[in-house]
């Protein structure tokens, strides 16, 4: 089954809903990053986040930054209005013992920090708001975010099962939005059977759908839209050498001096780059060119 996004309508509900499920693309993320079971499973969480966040886009893409001061260090979870996704750890490889049979995500991304959010449309502003962290959880953390930041009351879950070898076993989550039509009613029966629900990886490892799982809340379901979501990377050689354009015309000539092929990963999905002596010294005549334009 190929890794997708819902947007759906409970019918007796006034909600809007949102599922994502994507073992495969987590898989794909764990596999470039090198990724220990905690930072996969954090990092997981942060690409079913913004999957979820991007669920209405039409057009651009959305960013989640998370810092708590935890080992694991900065994440970064991207997401486009295509369905791409990619994402990174900033210290993949940090291993922390189970607690109560449970990888500790909150401890690992720690609490002292905060939650940004970047949404670039394509337009010349990008609209940046965060809010601090309250567990480093995630699903929590987006939630609370949503919620005061955005002052849309959100409820959500994430999770990431990691098999024993590391590889990932299933992944997803939901996030639902209170719209302003909801009546008290609604609201204290959602919070009852929040409370009362399994981690969302227990639904899911069972082989149950994310609609299904989503049922189980709402009883009466309607899918709007689905969406296939994959791991992919927006990097290319063009925008590799853009970024070497920008560096100034000190570090190109620099790197023509050294005298060998510069060789440049992409943080996201560690492609690798390859740049010829010939080529710097072309790249250095393209700058040069824009500036007497």
């Amino acid at each position: 089954m190929r890794d997708y996004l819902i947007r759906v309508l409970p019918k007796k509900f006034n909600f809007r809903v949102f599922g994502v499920f994507l073992p495969e693309t987590v898989e794909e993320a764990r596999r470039r990053q090198n990724l220990s079971p905690i930072a996969t499973a954090a990092l997981g969480r942060a690409l079913a986040g913004v999957a979820l966040l991007s669920a209405d886009l039409k057009f651009g893409k959305i960013l989640l930054q998370i810092n708590g001061g935890g080992p694991l260090g900065e994440i970064l979870a991207e997401a486009d209005y295509q369905g791409n996704l990619r994402g990174l750890v900033k210290n993949p490889q940090v291993h922390l013992p189970p607690e109560n049979k449970k990888l500790p995500v909150g401890k690992a991304v720690g609490n002292q920090g905060y939650l940004n959010v970047i949404r670039d449309y394509g337009l010349k502003e990008i609209y940046q708001s965060s809010s601090n962290l309250l567990s480093g959880e995630i699903a929590e953390d987006l939630a609370y975010y949503l919620t005061t930041s955005e002052q849309i009351p959100s409820a959500c879950a994430l999770g990431v099962l990691v098999n024993t070898d590391g590889s990932v076993l299933t992944a997803g989550g939901f996030l639902i939005q209170k719209l302003p039509e909801a009546k008290e009613e609604e609201i204290t029966y959602l919070e009852k059977i929040l409370t009362e629900l399994k981690p969302i990886t227990e639904y899911l490892s069972t082989g149950l759908k994310i609609e299904e799982v989503l049922e189980k809340i709402f009883k009466d379901i309607e899918i709007l839209e689905r969406r296939d979501v994959r791991f992919k990377c927006t990097c290319s050689l063009e925008r590799v050498e853009e970024a070497l354009i920008a560096l100034g015309g000190e570090e190109l000539e620099e790197m023509l001096k050294e005298g060998k092929p510069v060789e440049v990963t992409c943080e996201f999905c560690k492609e690798r780059y390859l740049i010829s002596i010939e080529k710097i010294k072309e790249l250095i005549e393209e700058r040069e060119r824009r500036k007497n334009v």
